[in-house]
Order: C-alpha cells, then structure tokens, then sequence
C-alpha cells in the first residue's frame, strides 16, 4: 500500500479572491499546511495567492470549479488528491450573498442560492469526508453559515433559506463522519460583520456595526483564528461558532 504524504493539506473553497476564504488559506499556511486553493472565475487572482504562498516556502496550487456541479467537485477532489495525496482540513468559503426584495424573488433566485450555498458545501463536504473517513488522522471539516439566520434581516430570503440549512448540515456531517472514523469532526462558523461587500451603502455599513455588542466591524483575520481554534482543539465537533462581535444577541434590526 502507497505509503499517505506526511504534509497535512488543507482546502479552502471560495479562497481565490482577497476575501474571508483567502485568509483563511494564508493562516492556515502560517500552521504548516500545504494550501489547496479553490476558485470559480477568480483565476489571475488564485495564482497571484499561489505565487505569494509559494516564495513564503508554502506548497500551493489553485483548482478551479464550481461547487454547484457535482461533476466539478468530482473533478476538483480528485485533482486534488492526484497533486497532494491527503486532505486533512476543508473549510468551505465559497458563496453567494445576493439582496432581493421579497416580492421580487423567483423560483430561480432560490435555486441559485441553494445550489452554490447548501448544495455546493454538501459535495464538497461529503467527498471531503470520504477521503477523511479512511485516513487514520482523520479530518476537520469547517463550514460557514451566517449568524442572520437567528435574525434575519430583510431583502435577503433566498440567501437565508440557503445558509440556514448550513448548521443543520454540519450537525449531520459530525455524526455521519463520527461513525465512520472518530478522528473526523465537523464544524461551523457562523461570521458577522467582518468583510461588508463594497456595494453597501454608508448607513448600511453603520448600521451592520451598530447592531454589534462591540460597536465595531470585525476583520477577515477573526473567521480565520476562529477556522485556527476549530482546527486544533481535537475535542469540539457539531458545533456552530458565531463570530459576530455579539451581533446575534445584540438589539433589533
């Protein structure tokens, strides 16, 4: 038998762009891992983290796929493994956060959410899992829903019906992939106000920091020492991390 590389790997879908999944990629390199990157369209910016992981000593490399194809998760994981051999973390960043009035949303709007969102974190994690299931070190396997779907704010239905089934997920990966090999655990971070896209009015962005119990945006920086914690505390599976600056609990809409 093929004796399994000894550089632990992880993958970070949705990791391309200079987002929340691109950090997360850089301090899990910072750790020791050797980084999986994943990316849809976002090819020139993937390689650029690529050539930046790399003259920091990092093995690296970039997969292109859309999560939302079951074809292209088949694809991307079996890349994977021919490149790296192993997959000891998967965190999975990949999304899309769309605002429509409710009146205005279709059938297609939800399809769309769902099949990126919920659908597309499922592939990923179930044959993440499968590999993770017959490696003795098992796996960690970190999912990210929203901390909204406790209190969801309004224009954005489709997206909430599609995270809202993230923790439900992750509760179920823990106790499949638990049966099958106790090293394997499941997780979930549920972010606040840490990277407001760029499109978002001023009173929005004041507002989403207002309705913080610390009165101030967090950072990209924060979900990744959040992915950190989860990754290395070996007795925490199925739960859901809201890192949210008490956003959850704070106020009204």
């Amino acid at each position: 038998m093929q004796q399994m590389p000894s550089q632990k790997v992880a993958l970070v879908t949705g990791s391309g762009k200079r987002r929340v999944g691109n950090e997360i990629a850089a301090a899990l390199a910072a750790r020791g891992y050797s980084i999986a990157l994943h990316y849809r369209r976002s090819a020139e910016e993937a390689q650029q983290t690529v050539a930046r992981l790399k003259a920091e000593g990092v093995e690296a490399h970039a997969f292109q796929a859309d999560v939302a194809q079951e074809a292209d998760v088949t694809r991307l994981f079996d890349q994977l493994l021919e490149c790296f051999g192993r997959l000891d973390v998967l965190v999975t960043a990949a999304a899309v956060w769309e605002p429509t009035p409710f009146e205005q949303v279709t059938a297609a709007d939800v399809r769309r959410q769902f099949e990126i969102n919920t659908l597309g974190t499922f592939l990923c994690c179930q044959r993440a899992g499968k590999i993770m299931v017959q490696q003795p070190a098992g796996g960690v396997i970190i999912t990210t829903g929203d901390w909204a779907t406790a209190r969801p704010y309004p224009e954005y239905a489709a997206y909430f019906l599609s995270k809202g089934a993230i923790p439900t997920m992750t509760r179920v990966l823990a106790v499949e992939l638990a049966r099958r090999n106790t090293a394997v655990r499941a997780n979930c971070i549920l972010p606040g106000p840490v990277m407001l896209p760029e499109n978002l009015s001023q009173p929005e962005v004041q507002g989403a920091v207002a309705g913080t119990l610390l009165k101030r945006a967090g950072h990209p920086r924060n979900i990744a020492q959040a992915v950190v914690f989860l990754v290395e505390n070996d007795y925490v599976t199925g739960v859901c991390l809201p890192v949210d600056g008490g956003r959850t609990i704070a106020g009204s809409i």
